[in-house]
């Protein structure tokens, strides 16, 4: 039978040093991403959850265990994944387009092709006619869209979402939520995603997987089936399905288990 994991996280674990003490982050922690799936992490603050993408990011280097991307063992840096941040970083002094190529230009990968490229991603989805606005002339939500576009535009094989709606309102993260889970699905990406929010855990996600406090560790991994309307049911559209508020109370419960 073909392995069917992209993503393959081997007991990492991680223990950060000061001259004081020694704090363990990760504890022997195994779990891996599907092809094509969506996985959430929800935990409690403080638990790991941004240190666990920046180890497959390969900007920190776990204390013990391995990651592979696609069966390639991930030892630093690597063009396989794309990190998108809680803010959208968006240099204020440079176009939308400008901004969007910034991952090309230090790729050395801007050319006709890559522009024609990334102008089709902004017509798609529409951003098209603000190719040439600057940041500040964008709503927050416009502004994360060209974040997630900035992040496909150096084509990584695995998106790492680091609560990428968290700056923005609740109406708006509900908007937000829905267009950045149909850009992900429409260009077949895998991604992994950290977020405080249970209800866009399991309206985004195939799999929420519960971390322990710190340490942190597998609490437990749901496999989400809603039973929705639609064949291609949104974010929101998901939150209406009859098995929401189940997977919702359960996963708090194991959540509220850490509320001092």
């Amino acid at each position: 039978m073909r392995n069917n994991k992209f993503v393959d996280i081997k007991n990492i674990s991680m223990t950060y040093h000061t001259l004081d003490n020694e704090t363990i982050a990760l504890k022997e922690l195994s779990f891996h991403v599907d092809k094509g799936e969506i996985v959430s992490l929800v935990g409690p603050s403080g638990c790991g959850k941004s240190t666990i993408l920046s180890i497959i990011a390969g900007l920190l280097k776990p204390s013990t265990g391995e990651i592979f991307i696609d069966g390639h063992r991930i030892d630093g840096p690597n063009k396989a994944s794309g990190y998108m941040f809680q803010r959208d970083n968006l240099f204020p002094w440079r176009t939308i387009l400008q901004n969007v190529l910034i991952g090309l230009e230090i790729q050395k990968k801007v050319n006709d092709e890559s522009i024609a490229r990334v102008s089709q991603l902004l017509d798609t989805y529409g951003l098209g006619e603000f190719k040439n606005h600057y940041p500040d002339q964008l709503s927050g939500g416009m502004r994360q869209r060209v974040a997630l576009i900035r992040t496909l535009a150096v084509e990584p094989e695995l998106l790492l979402l680091d609560e990428p709606f968290s700056a923005l309102d609740y109406q708006n993260r509900l908007a937000v939520g829905d267009e950045i889970a149909r850009i992900i699905k429409k260009e077949g990406k895998t991604a992994l995603m950290v977020t405080h929010d249970v209800g866009e855990a399991i309206s985004m996600s195939d799999r929420v997987l519960v971390l322990s406090n710190r340490p942190a560790t597998i609490k437990n991994i749901h496999h989400i089936q809603l039973t929705c309307q639609s064949d291609n049911p949104s974010p929101i559209q998901c939150r209406e399905a009859p098995e929401f508020r189940h997977y919702f109370n359960l996963i708090w419960k194991e959540l509220d288990v850490y509320v001092k």
